[in-house]
């Protein structure tokens, strides 16, 4: 059998992914959290799909892990809104390390399970009716938790203690009933100690990555072993696939939510005027929009120079969109197909097309747009450019988009499991002690899943999922307003008022080499910067038109 010269691919750490480093390592680290999963729900307004059994429910990561992997890397999905300002291939890895790191815990789990629950399992549904009945009563009665909960462990306890000492039978029977009892408890110390290991390492790699450090995602899964290696060499083709789905050019514009992964459009300003020849000519040289969208990339292009020392804008990525406009509450998005797509993108001719032609009345429009990704990720400014001529007026409009930071439930660190008790003796005082990272319940949660690891639908259904937010973008569907922090607002405010400069001097440069008199567009130049002096945000996507 041949062995194929493969590079490692997703087990190499890549942690030079520009300035947007920190959000995916906040993105990744959800990963690995071992808290309730009704949080994301809480605070991340996906949809919380409870399970059968309280006692199978899953964790924060294990939700987050197994809804990410099925929404990028499933068969049959819906297109992904690209995120920008994160790598998102990354955060997938980290998701699929995850899982690999909770399967190797789950196989030892269930060994213990076979050997001192399956063989003894009268005495092991005992006290799994036990705990369940505890999950139960949690649910019910949160404020008498503790209280129910003690009572239900002690009854089964003292049946357990009466089979123990006074088994229903004789003979082996009677050595079997006794040893029931036991052999579920002895099970329980041996996967505590499973649990705990598994627990301590998937918090110390939580805790690195919300620190900042470099932890890689180890995906053995996606490097192929040899030719025949389908599953390897299928995982890497979705890996793959979802890179270069994130690198499309078609964006969607939907109603108020601005373009979707870009965020909300928050200012507006443009330079409408008519063409007419300048002094001494009878007619000016035609053009197409095209030609002066190339001249205004180029003058864009130097934005990362500047005479004054640090005084350039670093980061900024000019890209040519084409955007097609959706309903504001639409659930999924489309991509055109034919001739004029590569794979995702669309190819540069069909760009050309859609940029020269009449879009007056049509839902597809062609954007230049300029995007930098500052404060580690955590703001994403983009400005979009239009040029459209109807008969002979030309109208060049530059928009601002502003993507805020990440919800702070991703920025969380762990910490200590800690209850606030009465001191003994002095019960008008309190005191907080700190738990246990792993106790009773949790051992016996990640026992009950452990034989369902190869059955992940069976597994959702006994224990509940989440249902990820539509249309779905992991950057812009977890984002806070921008405007709560002032620093990011200024950033976005500051930033754009260089790129508008840009616009307009390659466009009164490019219509003064055409013969076309550029006096109006001068002063029109002057009215859109006197604007820039005071430029705000608001609500350029709200029409008050009743």
């Amino acid at each position: 059998m041949t062995k194929l010269d493969m590079t490692p691919g997703a087990q190499i750490p890549r942690t030079d992914v520009g300035p947007q480093t920190a959000v995916t390592q906040l993105l990744s680290s959800a990963a690995y959290r071992d808290s309730d999963f009704h949080e994301l729900g809480d605070k991340l307004g996906v949809t919380v799909k409870e399970g059968k059994f309280a006692l199978f429910r899953p964790s924060l990561g294990e939700a987050f892990s197994r809804a990410l992997i099925d929404r990028t890397l499933g068969a049959k999905r819906n297109p992904l809104v690209p995120s920008f300002g994160t790598d998102t291939r990354m955060v997938v890895e980290h998701c699929l390390a995850a899982e690999e790191l909770r399967a190797v815990r789950d196989r030892r789990l269930t060994l213990v399970t076979l050997l001192s629950g399956l063989l003894f399992l009268p005495g092991a549904l005992l006290w799994l009716l036990a705990f369940q009945s505890r999950a139960w009563l949690k649910k019910q009665n949160p404020a008498r938790e503790g209280f129910f909960g003690t009572v239900v462990l002690l009854v089964a306890a003292i049946l357990a203690a009466l089979f123990v000492l006074r088994p229903p039978l004789s003979g082996l029977w009677a050595v079997y009933f006794r040893v029931m009892m036991v052999a579920p408890v002895l099970g329980w110390f041996v996967a505590k100690r499973i649990c705990l290991r598994s627990t301590e390492d998937l918090r110390a790699r939580w805790g690195a990555l919300v620190e900042g450090s470099a932890i890689a995602a180890t995906v053995p899964k996606a490097v192929p072993r040899d030719d025949l290696d389908k599953k390897a060499s299928t995982l890497r083709a979705q890996l793959d696939r979802l890179t270069a789905e994130q690198d499309t050019n078609i964006q969607h514009y939907a109603g108020s939510k601005g373009i979707l992964g870009a965020g909300m459009r928050w200012g507006v300003w443009e330079m409408v005027e008519d063409l007419r020849p300048a002094e001494g000519h009878v007619d000016f040289r035609t053009f197409h929009p095209w030609d002066l969208t190339r001249r205004i990339a180029d003058r864009l292009g130097g934005l990362g120079r500047s005479e004054i020392s640090d005084g350039a804008m670093q980061h900024v990525a000019i890209r040519q969109w084409v955007v097609v406009d959706i309903p504001e509450g639409a659930d999924e998005i489309g991509r055109p197909g034919g001739a004029d797509m590569d794979g995702y993108r669309m190819r540069d001719f069909g760009i050309q097309t859609i940029a020269n032609r009449q879009t007056l009345g049509t839902d597809t429009r062609h954007r230049l747009a300029t995007q930098i990704v500052l404060h580690k990720g955590q703001l994403v400014a983009t400005t979009v450019i239009g040029v459209t001529v109807l008969s002979n007026t030309l109208r060049v409009s530059v928009a601002g988009y502003a993507l805020g930071p990440l919800n702070g439930l991703f920025g969380a660190k762990p910490k200590p499991k800690e209850m606030t008790i009465a001191k003994t003796g002095k019960f008008w005082e309190e005191k907080t002690v700190v738990l246990p990272i792993v106790d009773n319940d949790e051992v016996v949660r990640q026992a009950v899943r452990a034989p369902f690891m190869r059955m992940p639908t069976l597994l959702t259904w006994l224990g509940g999922k989440i249902a990820l937010p539509e249309p779905f973008s992991l950057r812009a569907s977890w984002a806070d307003r921008t405007w709560t922090s002032r620093f990011k607002s200024d950033d976005v405010i500051y930033g754009a008022t260089p790129v508008v400069n840009a616009v307009l001097a390659a466009t009164i440069e490019f219509l003064a080499e055409h013969d076309i008199d550029v006096d109006r567009f001068s002063g029109r130049t002057g009215i859109v910067k006197a604007e820039m002096q005071g430029a705000r945000p608001f609500k350029a996507d709200a029409y008050d038109a009743g």
